[in-house]
């Protein structure tokens, strides 16, 4: 199993689209996904035509047992979606409580951990959409993530967010005692915008190592999958997003690769 989180403190960035695309891809080659919705508006929920303000059973489920989660809850709580070889861990509301009645609690960082390694050989790769707070929800994430993908709108107060990002992520990793690779995915981009042109070519000066090379255009086809609870490659595989995504999924399936070579010495 691989596990790949997609994040960012700032809100309206792509996260969710990109948490359907990369999975809906994956799908569609073959691969077993499941993907985690960790955000209490429950968008990505949303995507696939349940409501997170009525479903019975949720990801919040697992933090109900004092930071341990019982053997075979998670694979109770995985639901179908539209796309074949997708499966879903549904979001409700109620998460937006969990830092209030977690205080205290011992354990709860690695909940999400603790429910994935039950489902190891159930799935291919796993995808967490997150919260954009720091939080319970944010913590469970980056510590079962193997890989960090950062969405950032090209424009300039999203890069200022993108600080606060790898600030959070920094503080974390010191915390885990554990280092997380990551790659920044430039989205919404619309080269006809100076503003979109200008935020792009400063994320390439300041971000050089951890930059993906390409950029995810605005595309309003991913609206149009949303609203049909579809993956946006079976909506429609030819356009410009779409390919874009498919892009992206290559050069991270490629650093996934070289991460399992040996090191030299």
């Amino acid at each position: 199993m691989r596990i790949w989180a997609v994040a960012n403190q700032k809100g309206g960035v792509g996260k969710t689209t990109s948490v359907v695309a990369l999975a809906g891809l994956l799908a569609q080659q073959g691969k077993r996904v499941l993907v985690a919705d960790l955000d209490p508006h429950g968008s990505l929920t949303s995507w696939f035509g349940y409501d997170p303000d009525t479903i019975a059973h949720s990801v919040f489920d697992l933090f109900q047992h004092e930071g341990k989660v019982p053997e075979g809850l998670p694979a109770q709580l995985i639901t179908e979606t539209s796309c074949p070889g997708l499966s879903l861990l549904p979001a409700s509301t109620a998460l937006a409580t969990l830092e209030r009645k977690m205080v205290g609690v011992g354990g709860m960082g690695l909940i999400i951990s603790r429910a994935l390694a039950q489902l190891w050989d159930d799935f291919d790769y796993v995808i967490l959409d997150n919260t954009p707070s720091l939080g319970v929800l944010m913590v469970n994430a980056l510590a079962a993530a193997q890989h960090l993908v950062i969405p950032v709108q090209t424009e300039f107060l999203a890069i200022k967010g993108l600080e606060r990002m790898l600030h959070t992520l920094q503080m974390i990793m010191r915390s885990q005692k554990n280092q997380l690779s990551y790659t920044i995915v430039p989205t919404l981009y619309d080269r006809r915008t100076q503003a979109s042109v200008k935020s792009l070519n400063l994320l390439r000066k300041t971000y050089t190592d951890s930059l993906w090379r390409f950029a995810i255009p605005v595309d309003t086809k991913f609206r149009d999958a949303s609203q049909q609870g579809m993956i946006p490659s079976m909506l429609d595989p030819n356009t410009h997003g779409v390919r874009a995504y498919s892009h992206l999924l290559d050069d991270l399936l490629k650093w996934t690769e070289k991460l399992k070579e040996p090191q030299d010495g």
